[in-house]
């Protein structure tokens, strides 16, 4: 539906399958500096000035009785603070690290969402920078965690699971290296990642086949534009689910690393 307007059609009238070239758009503004800006960056600064906006005018003149932005951003917040931190780590811990978490979800929200804005059309999260800087934030969280609670003894733990008998220890200490320090991030950052890739990708694929079988084929292959046209507003649906999805996991994972960082024994 909105994909519409980046129709992958050659000056030949063939139809060209979608690239991954979409994820790599040329700079718009101060090309061949550091702070070059291209659409995707362009599009996160605008998420993040949207996100500003919208907890500082729903919080601004809090009400005893909400009005509907503040309701919404209650609801949002009550949601990561209820039904994650406090589920997870309990009502003292899940106060602790509720702000990180819910700073979490509504970013990753925000920056999922875009891929079906009309006019954007592309998730501000489909490219590794931002996965990769979230999962990062979330590596430091737990790390921090663990040492603030167990000091040194927090990489004992996790490197050396207590009941273990000691000559497993040659294999079970590098699978929990690699699996706490190395498995971690990597997944926060790939599940994300590929999940905004594949999701425009399809969008594209539907949206640019509806624009070629209604403008460039003749005859009866014309109404297959009705089919891709309605496949592309099916998965338009189905990717407005999977961002807010996303952006769950990703928080409830984060969640759940901390949570393991608390835990007296790993």
């Amino acid at each position: 539906m909105t994909q519409l307007t980046t129709p992958t059609l050659a000056a030949d009238g063939e139809f060209h399958a979608p690239s991954i070239s979409e994820f790599f758009p040329e700079p718009i503004f101060f090309a061949g500096t550091p702070f070059e800006l291209n659409r995707i960056a362009l599009i996160r600064i605008l998420v993040m000035l949207v996100i500003i906006a919208l907890l500082w005018f729903g919080t601004r003149k809090l009400k005893l009785v909400p009005g509907r932005g503040q309701g919404m951003l209650e609801f949002a917040y009550d949601f990561v603070r209820v039904n994650i931190a406090e589920e997870m780590l309990g009502k003292k811990d899940g106060k602790r690290f509720v702000p990180l978490l819910f700073t979490i979800f509504i970013v990753v929200l925000g920056f999922n969402i875009t891929g079906i804005v009309p006019g954007l059309n592309l998730a501000a999260s489909a490219t590794i920078g931002f996965p990769l800087v979230l999962a990062l934030v979330a590596y430091i969280a737990f790390i921090y965690t663990g040492i603030k609670k167990h000091g040194a003894g927090y990489f004992k733990n996790a490197l050396f699971p207590a009941g273990v008998p000691k000559v497993m220890y040659i294999l079970v200490t590098p699978i929990e290296f690699l699996s706490t320090f190395v498995i971690r991030p990597v997944s926060l950052t790939l599940r994300l990642l590929m999940n905004m890739v594949a999701g425009h990708l399809i969008l594209v694929l539907c949206f640019s086949a509806t624009w070629f079988f209604l403008f460039s084929a003749d005859g009866i292959l014309k109404s297959f534009s009705v089919v891709t046209f309605a496949f592309g507003f099916a998965f338009t649906l189905f990717e407005i689910l999977v961002a807010a999805l996303q952006a769950y996991i990703f928080t409830l994972l984060t969640t759940a690393y901390i949570q393991s960082s608390l835990a007296e024994e790993h």
